[in-house]
């Protein structure tokens, strides 16, 4: 189980781990769904936005309710307890992550103690700077979830 929850734990970082150069702003939708990143720009009534999670998207001003500021840590916090969420109450992507913990990718980074202390410590500038996570991030498996969280 530890493991499970290890590979689980690794898997958030993978998705999450784009760092921001600018300031986060949180994006409540009409709809009230939220979205979290940066604005890049406004043209012709629709904004392009640099998500956590998404990557790039356009959003046309008439389904924005608000825009308000949030602070990097606060916005990545948030941003994970919704894919959590969403992660866990997909059954497909459950089977996937629980494959995970046999995948040799992802039993030489938990094997890896200055590796799980960067990833327990959310010290994203260790991990991007691992050749064994940016590894990771091509994983099949891996790609296969976020194709998935992101449809």
């Amino acid at each position: 189980m530890r493991r499970l929850a290890g590979s689980f734990l690794l898997l958030l970082f993978v998705f999450n781990c784009e760092l921001y150069a600018g300031e986060v702003r949180m994006i409540e939708l009409n709809d009230g769904s939220l979205l979290y990143g940066k604005i890049v720009s406004l043209k012709d009534g629709v904004y392009t936005v640099n998500t956590l999670s998404l990557g790039s998207i356009k959003i046309e001003e008439s389904k924005i309710r608000v825009i308000r500021f949030k602070s990097d840590e606060q916005a990545v916090k948030e941003q994970i307890q919704a894919m959590q969420k969403l992660m866990l109450s997909d059954k497909e992507i459950i089977n996937i992550i629980v494959s995970l913990k046999d995948d040799p990718d992802v039993q030489e980074i938990l094997k890896d103690p200055a590796l799980m202390k960067a990833i327990n410590s959310g010290d994203l500038e260790t991990l991007l700077s691992n050749r064994k996570f940016l590894k990771l991030l091509s994983n099949p498996k891996i790609l296969n979830i976020k194709k998935k969280v992101m449809n």
